[in-house]
């Protein structure tokens, strides 16, 4: 086993014990018996949309509507990410709908 093969194989290994210990914690912290204290609950509340709007400004940093296609794409996918939200209220479907969405008109609308 050579020098780079050793380290990828210790970095995988890392990374998986860090998984493992970001998904173990919460159990090992709060157990079962004894509930979140209440700092916890409440990032568990607010954290997850203000990320989101956070990653949705990051996203949309770059448009310029002075510039083809004007943030059209972008538009419409925001548009498909909410309305599939508000439809079916699940995570997942409205970001891969979104994105799949903005991946297909920019094909279409690419100059």
């Amino acid at each position: 086993m050579s020098a780079s093969d050793t380290r990828a194989l210790v970095l995988i290994l890392v990374a998986a014990a860090m998984t493992f210990a970001t998904r173990a914690a919460p159990f090992v912290l709060f157990g079962r018996k004894r509930g979140a204290p209440p700092f916890v609950v409440y990032l568990g509340t607010y954290l997850p949309p203000a990320i989101m709007a956070m990653l949705v400004v990051y996203a949309l940093r770059g448009v310029d509507p002075l510039v083809f296609p004007h943030g059209i794409p972008e538009l419409i996918a925001v548009a498909v990410v909410v309305i599939l939200h508000l439809w079916k209220r699940e995570f997942l479907l409205s970001i891969f709908g979104g994105t799949a969405v903005y991946m297909i008109l920019l094909r279409i609308l690419a100059p």
